[in-house]
């Protein structure tokens, strides 16, 4: 086993006792002991035998009450803690394997590599601007953590940090300390599950909270190693307009199944888009106008601002400007009007600053040029005025009734009732018609209005800081260009991108089909301009199909969706609808993105990050620029060095293990009779309808099984009780049958050569491992009755298999082999998630059999057990 870095031990050791110090002060020594009492027995169990394991059961049972809420916090904090220590220590020049960082390695042995293939004519400077990478923030129902510990939380970050600074005996490191304890109590006093579900705005402002405290000082860094890099190697310098990533949201725009984001709701949130935007650049240019003092000029600056300090003048004139925006933001967002002039454009500010730019560099003054205010300009090739670009998102039913509601008012007849060529050929004419589509008196029903309203909101003054038009659940040309007709109706500008989302099985595998079928519309050829977006869904589609056939469509769509592109001349960009679990199509980006097709990243790559994992990938500047430099990296290394195509058999057997997946998962799933019963009781889906998560109800519609729950709460459940169903189902029969039949040497040979199949083993690895039979099977003992119980034996028994498998592939006597820190990281952790799980399923037993009547303590323990159980393992859904 893998042996921690001696200084991120030293952190949790830190973290460890002040967290132990805080609980002894506030309840006790004897809760303390208590607390250690359970962890000590938690980690004998654990390499222990049954009776260990009793004892330990023991001592949970016999907990009062009194005693649940401190002991389950006692475990969550600690856990959250060790996240803290492990992710800034990540970033931490201290660390032993500082200067073999993967992200830096990642970079300099790629250039090594295209210097080495001498690829003549190769601007990569230009080519490291061209990657075209674009993160989307969603905020899906997962972030457990309150934004205000996520502040203490990096506060604890940035101490750590300074710690390492300052070690060896510095006389400020005990004042250092004691701030890091004082933060450690203010987290044990506040409460760490939310009283009152976040709205639509506060996650938007969670979203930019993140752009402000980490991404705003990441990307200038970035650009900034990027730049010095590729110079040490000979290439020109990066443009100061490149912004290889650049960020969107999806929050405050993503109404599909979500009644709680309204046009009133996007309107507000681009509104304070542009105000936290304004306000970013005021605190630069506020920072410039101290700076930027000197006298000497170029003539053009001088003969725009004929004043001594003519620096200054530019940028008091930016200020006014600025300040000018924010307050115009303020009042719109609010929905009064105001009679103030905004900044529209990134030109605005872009042009005075190159002109001061320029000057410097002409006068000598280089360093003061490269300095903040380089890092600015970098700022606005990136953020623009609207700081992220929000996408819209809505369900495709929703359009069609809107067009339904048109005809049935004028009597055009049953638009839902028409077959495809109809609709298109009745889409295309009102396209074409010089008259108004929409009737002016007309007196529509709430949801009709809403689609409409939120159209004119797209269409107002802040209506350029929306992106695109998704559609799920799209399925025909129909559905875009019923779409492309609602926005010209509401006036909408020219030419929005209409991103189609696929995400069923189905959908899928007709993808390709149905957009030769729209790119064959020549109205549709001149709206697209030549450029789409296609985004291909991977929650839905695990959840209909099962993760292996899941991951086979979306391999196969994206293939024959480029070709497709390729031959109506369509530059295709592709919109990756991606987790933070492997259920999710989650995953280390530099592997997922080398698992793609070749060139299928060609036109750039689109990609959501969502929930828990923006905070853990960007939610502080080192990380962020860890990361961002990953994706860069990786993109450049998938379009330059792509690996090769797969071998015909490959395709072969990965075709045969999907349909084998796919009718193993839907058989289980869908067919079994009691497995919907199961799953209620033995998880905590029912009960995770009382964590408020997120703005996003829990199900698309009230009742109904699995298919109306949402894909994020249908993997937290599995993964809280530990059999992460999600991500291995299907697998399991569909690799055992294959090997049986003698293919084992083709699968072997598949994960050694093509990065897609061993990128999916791996992840299949990375689960199995995180999951826990034993774990699972308690929480039936105390939950499922027992008419159900064999259904749950099966299930451990197909995991049990499934670990088999992966080992069998993989050619390793035990998991993760070859990624010990993982492997440790569990292992450390297992002491303090344990309790929780065992303890979660007492407390669901328990509020179960007092419904109404169950006490506050028994229900507040079990969120946190949530909360604390989601911290270890690093993702909820």
């Amino acid at each position: 086993m893998s042996e921690l870095d001696g200084l991120l031990r030293d952190k949790v050791r830190l973290l460890g006792n002040v967290l132990g110090q805080t609980i002894a002060s506030q309840h006790g020594e004897e809760m303390l002991q208590r607390i250690e009492d359970i962890r000590q027995q938690a980690k004998t169990a654990r390499s222990g035998d049954k009776a260990d394991r009793d004892r330990l059961l023991a001592m949970l049972k016999t907990m009062p009450d009194d005693a649940l809420v401190p002991v389950v916090r006692g475990f969550n904090q600690f856990l959250n803690l060790a996240n803290i220590a492990e992710q800034q220590h990540s970033a931490s020049w201290r660390r032993s394997d500082f200067l073999q960082d993967d992200a830096d390695l990642l970079f300099n042995n790629l250039l090594d590599e295209l210097q080495q293939k001498e690829t003549e004519g190769l601007d990569l400077s230009q080519q490291v601007a061209d990657v075209n990478i674009e993160l989307v923030l969603t905020a899906h129902p997962t972030e457990v953590t309150r934004r205000t510990l996520i502040q203490k939380y990096d506060t604890i970050a940035r101490l750590l940090q300074q710690r390492d600074d300052l070690r060896d005996g510095h006389p400020q490191l005990d004042q250092l300390e004691q701030r890091i304890a004082s933060l450690v109590e203010e987290i044990w006093q506040t409460d760490e599950i939310r009283q009152v579900r976040p709205t639509a705005v506060d996650e938007a402002k969670w979203g930019f909270a993140v752009v402000e405290n980490s991404l705003w000082q990441a990307v200038p860094a970035l650009l900034r190693q990027l730049d010095q890099e590729l110079r040490q190697r000979g290439s020109s310098a990066l443009p100061l307009t490149a912004a290889p990533v650049r960020f969107s949201s999806w929050m405050g725009g993503d109404r599909d199944g979500n009644p709680n984001v309204t046009s009133v709701v996007t309107r507000e949130v681009l509104y304070l888009a542009r105000w936290m935007a304004a306000d970013l650049y005021l605190r630069d240019i506020e920072e410039l106008g101290t700076q930027l003092s000197m006298s000497a000029a170029s003539v053009a600056l001088k003969q725009q601002y004929p004043v001594h300090e003519p620096y200054r003048a530019c940028i008091h004139e930016l200020r006014d400007k600025l300040e000018a925006t924010r307050k115009w933001a303020a009042e719109k967002a609010k929905g009064r009007d105001s009679q103030l002039t905004p900044i529209r454009t990134a030109e605005e500010l872009f042009q005075p600053l190159m002109l001061c730019y320029n000057s410097l560099n002409e006068c000598g003054l280089d360093t003061v040029a490269n300095g903040l205010l380089l890092d600015t300009l970098r700022r606005l090739a990136c953020f623009g005025t609207s700081l992220v670009r929000l996408d819209v998102r809505q369900e495709s039913t929703r359009h069609a009734n809107v067009i339904q509601a048109i005809c049935d008012y004028y009597g055009w007849g049953d638009y839902h009732a028409w077959d495809e060529a109809t609709k298109q050929q009745f889409l295309l004419k009102e396209l074409a018609s010089k008259r108004p589509l929409i009737p002016t008196r007309w007196q529509p029903d709430d949801e009709v209005r809403e689609v409409l309203d939120t159209m004119k909101v797209i269409a107002s003054d802040v209506g350029e800081g929306v992106s695109c038009y998704i559609i799920s659940m799209a399925s025909e040309p129909s559905d875009i260009l019923a779409v492309a007709l609602l926005l010209q109706a509401c006036e909408v500008r020219d030419h929005l991108p209409i991103v189609p989302l696929f995400e069923t099985l189905d959908d899928l595998e007709q993808s390709s089909q149905r957009m030769a079928s729209l790119w064959a519309v020549d109205w549709y050829q001149q709206y697209c301009q030549g450029h789409q977006q296609v985004m291909i869904g991977y929650s839905d589609s695990s959840k209909d199909a099962g993760q292996l056939a899941a991951v086979w469509a979306q391999y196969r769509a994206q293939e024959s969706l480029s070709r497709v592109a390729k031959d109506n001349n369509i530059r295709l960009r592709l919109f990756h609808g991606r987790g933070g679990t492997v259920g999710r199509g989650g995953g280390p980006a530099h592997s997922a993105i080398l698992a793609q097709p070749p060139g299928s990243v060609a036109g750039g790559l689109r990609v959501t990050e969502q929930g828990e994992m923006i905070r853990f990938k960007f939610g502080m500047p080192e990380i962020a620029l860890k990361n961002l430099k990953i994706y860069v990296s990786s993109v450049l290394e998938a379009n330059l060095l792509p690996p090769e195509a797969a071998k015909p058999q490959w395709r072969e057997i990965m075709q045969s293990l999907a349909a084998a997946g796919v009718d193993s998962y839907r058989h289980m799933v869908r067919d079994t009779t009691d497995f919907v019963r199961y799953f209620r009781a033995a998880t905590p889906e029912q009960e995770l309808g009382s964590l408020s998560l997120g703005s996003r109800p829990a199900r698309r519609k009230s009742g109904g099984g699995i298919e109306t729950l949402r894909a994020i709460p249908w993997i937290f459940a599995w993964t809280q009780m530990r059999l992460m169903l999600p991500a291995w189902l299907g697998a399991d029969e569909a690799l055992k049958r294959h090997i049986d039949a003698g293919q084992l040497a083709l699968i072997q040979q598949m994960y050694q050569q093509w990065p897609f199949f061993r990128t999916y083993i791996d992840m299949l690895e990375m689960v199995v491992y995180k999951a826990d039979a034993e774990l699972a099977e308690y929480y039936e003992r105390r939950l499922v009755e027992a008419e159900l119980q064999p259904l749950g034996s099966t299930l451990r028994s197909r995991l049990a298999d499934m670990r088999e498998r992966v080992l069998q592939i993989k050619e390793q006597q035990t998991l993760l082999q070859d990624n010990p820190l993982l492997e440790h990281s569990m292992s450390v952790r297992n002491p303090y998630t344990d309790p929780l799980h065992y303890l979660q399923a007492e407390l669901l037993h328990r509020n179960r059999l007092a419904a109404d009547s169950s006490s506050e303590q028994v229900e507040r323990a079990l969120k946190v057990t949530m909360a604390g159980i989601a911290a270890g393992m690093r993702n909820t859904g």
